[in-house]
């Protein structure tokens, strides 16, 4: 297999702090000999566990970026045993130009893993990170929110695996994030996640849908730090104590938590986020966009739960998501 181009301008391994880019070389049209410059921070101190945390996937969410931004600034090596790698920009050119998916090749970061050496500089990133910095990882932290088109109740989430022990590491971590929302996650569709790769290398993985609408608030950013916090004390790399308020625990168990559009048109939706649904109760009607006098189609919860996310802009085309409905699950013993 071909040797990954991307270098570091940082060492990795060493102690202290470190700030620097992950380089990876990219001739275009505006810059024959250019580069690919992803920001990356290293903060190191003594033995310990090594936490990998991860914003901007997807370039239209920003609780993550700027939280470790954040973090990155301030975080000192004396309040560290072990290391923590900060990424608060993983896809960098999605991010500068705030879209979900890379303006370079047009790829989802969040659907190309485990990459390719000599592939496309989506697959070349997801490579580096899955052989290089997965690897030195104990613990991963994936930023995420619901970018352009989509807003979430604010949750953090860990996945339903076949090693039910490393579930119950990763659970752990999810309920020390101390999001207001909790998620246990069955995904449909995980081929090609960074999630699927990080669990599939072993390690504690914990992800978030922290807002969305193509924005972050103070209210979201405020959640993200606290997670941060929590999550790094909860893996022994920071001391202190943990920073607890109250959370739902949802579960999202299968493919009747998702509601679609079978229509183009206006959306109106009939319920808010964080409203109970039954199954069959309307969640929103679609009107068409291009006549009147139509009677709108009307979109239906699947199962009993909570909204947990809907779809943003006012218009949905066939097939756009709409609705997520998850279930309240009874509160875990403490």
């Amino acid at each position: 297999m071909s040797r990954n181009p991307i270098t570091p301008t940082i060492p990795l391994d060493a102690q202290g702090v470190h700030h620097g880019f992950l380089k990876l070389p990219y001739s275009r049209d505006d810059s024959a000999w250019g580069s690919v410059m992803i920001p990356i921070t290293v903060i190191a101190n003594g033995d310990g566990p090594t936490a990998l945390l991860t914003g901007g996937n997807h370039g239209d969410e920003y609780e993550g970026p700027i939280a470790l931004q954040e973090l990155a600034t301030s975080l000192r090596p004396e309040e560290v045993t072990g290391r923590v790698i900060i990424l608060p920009m993983l896809n960098t050119p999605a991010v500068a130009a705030g879209t979900r998916c890379s303006p370079v090749d047009g790829a989802n970061m969040n659907r190309s893993f485990p990459g390719t050496p000599d592939g496309t500089v989506t697959q070349k990133i997801c490579h580096y990170v899955a052989t290089e910095l997965v690897p030195r990882a104990d613990i991963v932290l994936d930023f995420h929110s619901g970018g352009r088109t989509l807003d979430f109740l604010p949750f953090a989430a860990a996945h339903v695996l076949d090693d039910k022990k490393q579930e119950a590491a990763c659970m752990a971590a999810m309920q020390a994030f101390n999001a207001p929302y909790s998620v246990r996650m069955l995904e449909i569709d995980n081929v090609g996640m960074f999630d699927t790769e990080v669990e599939s290398q072993g390690k504690v993985f914990v992800t978030t849908e922290l807002g969305g609408a193509g924005t972050a608030t103070a209210r979201s950013i405020a959640i993200a730090r606290k997670g941060i916090h929590n999550l790094l004390v909860h893996a022994g790399i920071k001391q202190g104590a943990l920073q607890r308020d109250e959370t739902v625990h949802l579960d999202m168990p299968d493919e009747t938590c998702f509601t679609f559009a079978e229509r183009s048109g206006l959306v109106e939706y009939l319920v808010d986020l964080g409203d109970t649904l039954r199954a069959g109760q309307p969640v929103a009607r679609i009107w068409p966009a291009d006549r009147s006098g139509e009677a709108p189609a009307i979109c239906t919860a699947r199962r009993d739960g909570l909204l947990t996310a809907r779809h943003v802009p006012g218009l949905v085309k066939l097939g756009d998501f709409i609705a997520l409905v998850a279930v309240v699950e009874d509160q875990p013993d403490a």
